[in-house]
């Protein structure tokens, strides 16, 4: 399932994720931000349960915004927990 994420406080400014039926991350895009660190990240969390990749970046900040791409996608993740927690 696809899903589209407005961040707030980043240079990236959404992230298209694709998550299977068993909770694991098929795909990440950012569209804008830093290029070569968020294809990292995409590449790092691909095949990754969304838990455990959401405990793993939640909280990191960018300098003093009080965010971060990394974080953002872990809330990213949460709400689309939470969503499948809900439908459930």
């Amino acid at each position: 399932m696809q899903y589209v994420y407005k961040t707030v406080g980043t240079c990236s400014k959404q992230i298209l994720i694709d998550i299977d039926e068993n909770n694991v991350v098929n795909d990440v895009k950012f569209l804008g931000g830093c290029s070569g660190n968020l294809q990292g990240i995409s590449a790092l969390v691909k095949g990754q349960k969304i838990q455990d990749v959401a405990e793993k970046l939640k909280g990191i900040n960018c300098g003093m915004k009080g965010t971060s791409c990394p974080d953002q996608l872990s809330q990213a993740l949460l709400k689309i927990l939470e969503q499948h927690q809900v439908s459930k």
